[in-house]
């Protein structure tokens, strides 16, 4: 029989047996789901889904938008903080959207999960100048200074900074350099850093060779992500700052004070490897320098 000759409904069948080959159980198509993912969001995203599911008694084509709304509803009811709520009901909408677009799931039925508001609290997280100043200054070992410093100047995530190599960096013929980093969404991007900056990070170089790690474990190879934290909450410790300060604070920090001494924002955006101009544009009104009652007779 040639092609032209089967029947419609066979053809479709066929097909959706071939698409429904991708994922073969529930476990195959969170897997697919989470591949290509940073380990930070595999990690985050892993925990959430298996709490959702745990607390369902059917597989995933048979939950229906009342059992997903009765879930939100528990998890609104609870103790989580909001940003907590948001995250693991997004892991939810973005899983069954995945498992529709494959063809695992018949219908997204978490389309129309409305998700609740959060309030943003990117502004309860920018550290003064002199703070910073103070967190790199009181810093003594020079291995963590540097991590400080590296990560306030160029405001690479964690992951990019414990990742690491000395081939990443190349020297400008000004004296500076530039570091490349593979980062969030599989894209590249390539940072200068000061001449200041290039010329203490070459303290810690030694006769380190290009494959080496630039900040290095104590057993040698890259220091881990959660190393990296304690360093920066123990310099905000030191500093007197009162505030759970994380890796991510120096990155704020970056943005927040380059926008203040005038730096362009597309050039925050590509510095930071932000997606969208909106993301980088959040933190010009999380430190706003204007306001309209700045203009109006207060007596």
């Amino acid at each position: 029989m040639h092609s032209s000759e089967i029947p419609q409904n066979q053809i479709i069948k066929t097909e959706t047996q071939l698409v429904l080959q991708q994922a073969d159980s529930d476990e195959h198509l969170i897997e697919l789901w989470l591949y290509g993912r940073s380990r930070h969001t595999q990690r985050a995203y892993r925990k959430e889904i298996q709490t959702f599911i745990a607390s369902m008694t059917k597989p995933l084509n048979r939950i229906t938008l009342g059992d997903l709304q009765n879930f939100a509803s528990t998890i609104l009811a609870s103790e989580l903080q909001p940003a907590s709520i948001h995250r693991a009901l997004s892991a939810i909408k973005s899983l069954f959207a995945f498992g529709q677009r494959l063809g695992y799931l018949q219908y997204d039925v978490a389309k129309p999960l409305i998700l609740p508001p959060i309030r943003d609290k990117l502004s309860e997280r920018i550290l003064e100048e002199s703070e910073v100043k103070m967190m790199i200054g009181l810093e003594n070992m020079p291995r963590n200074k540097m991590i400080l410093l590296t990560l306030y100047a160029t405001g690479f995530r964690v992951s990019e900074l414990c990742s690491l190599k000395w081939k990443d960096i190349q020297t400008r013929d000004n004296g500076s350099a530039q570091i490349t980093v593979f980062g969030k969404g599989g894209k590249t991007r390539t940072v200068l850093i000061p001449k200041s900056v290039w010329s203490q990070l070459l303290s810690i170089k030694n006769d380190a060779s290009d494959e080496a790690p630039v900040f290095r474990s104590q057993k040698g190879g890259h220091v881990s992500e959660c190393q990296a934290w304690r360093i920066v909450a123990r310099a905000a410790k030191r500093a007197g700052i009162p505030k759970a300060v994380s890796c991510h604070w120096l990155r704020h920090a970056n943005a927040s004070h380059s926008l203040d001494n005038n730096a362009p924002l597309h050039l925050v955006q590509a510095t930071l490897g932000h997606s969208s101009i909106g993301t980088t544009g959040r933190y010009l009104h999380a430190s706003p320098k204007d306001s309209t009652g700045n203009y109006l007779d207060l007596g």
